[in-house]
C-alpha cells in the first residue's frame, strides 16, 4: 500500500482522473446542504416516509447531513480515505462498490435497526469504501493494509460494544449510528469478494 503509492493499481485511472468520484460526491453533498433544513428533511433517510412509498431516501440520505460541521467531517474523511484505498479499483468498480454498500446498509438498517427512525451523512459509506480497498490490497502482503484493516475492525468492535468513539458525537453536531458504520463495512467487503469472484470467474472462461 504504502503512501507513496508506488503499489498503484494499473486499473485505477492515472493521476487526477482518479479522484473523479470523491470529487462528485462531494460537490453532490455540498449543493444538497445548501438546499438547508428543508432539503435535508425531504431527502434523509426516513423509515416512516419510506414505508409509505418516499423510496429515494433510500439513496439520497447517505449524501445530505447535519449541517456543515458534519458534512466537513464527512468530506475529511472521504479524501483521507481515497487516498489510502482509491487506486485499488477502476472507476466503474468502485461506482458498483458504492452501490452494493449502499444497498446493505439499507437492507440492514430496516431489518436489524428498526428502532432506528432516521438517518444522514456519508460515514457508512466510507467505511464501505475502505473495508473493500482494503480487503483488495490484502490479495497481497501489505502491511500497512494489514494495520489499517486490525483498526478499522477494532473501531467497528468498538463501537458496538461502547458506542460512538468519544468526541465524535460533538464533532458532527449530532448522533453517531454506529450501525451504519458496521453494515457499510460489511457491504464493501462483501462487494470487494464478489468483483474478486467475478474477475477469477471471467479469467477462468
Amino acid at each position: 500500500m504504502g503512501l507513496d503509492k508506488l503499489d498503484r493499481n494499473p486499473e485505477a485511472a492515472p493521476g487526477a482522473g482518479r479522484w473523479l468520484l470523491p470529487v462528485l460526491v462531494l460537490l453532490i453533498a455540498v449543493l444538497l446542504a445548501l438546499g438547508g433544513e428543508m432539503t435535508r428533511q425531504w431527502l434523509r433517510f426516513d423509515r416512516v416516509e419510506i414505508d409509505a412509498g418516499e423510496l429515494w431516501r433510500l439513496v439520497t440520505g447517505h449524501f445530505v447531513h447535519l449541517g456543515w460541521s458534519h458534512l466537513a467531517l464527512n468530506g475529511a474523511g472521504l479524501v483521507l480515505v481515497w487516498y489510502l484505498v482509491g487506486d485499488a479499483f477502476d472507476r466503474l468498480r468502485w461506482f458498483l462498490i458504492g452501490v452494493f454498500t449502499v444497498i446493505i446498509m439499507d437492507i440492514g438498517l430496516w431489518i436489524f435497526d428498526p428502532m432506528l427512525m432516521w438517518y444522514v451523512g456519508l460515514s457508512g459509506l466510507l467505511h464501505g469504501i475502505l473495508a473493500a480497498g482494503l480487503m483488495e490490497k490484502l490479495r497481497k502482503p501489505d502491511r500497512e493494509a494489514l494495520i489499517l484493516m486490525l483498526l478499522l475492525l477494532a473501531k467497528l468492535a468498538w463501537e458496538q460494544f461502547s458506542g460512538p468513539l468519544p468526541g465524535s458525537e460533538s464533532t458532527a453536531g449530532g448522533t453517531v449510528v454506529v450501525d451504519s458504520h458496521l453494515f457499510g463495512a460489511l457491504g464493501g467487503v462483501v462487494a470487494a469478494i464478489l468483483l474478486r469472484i467475478r474477475v477469477r470467474h471471467t479469467a477462468s472462461i
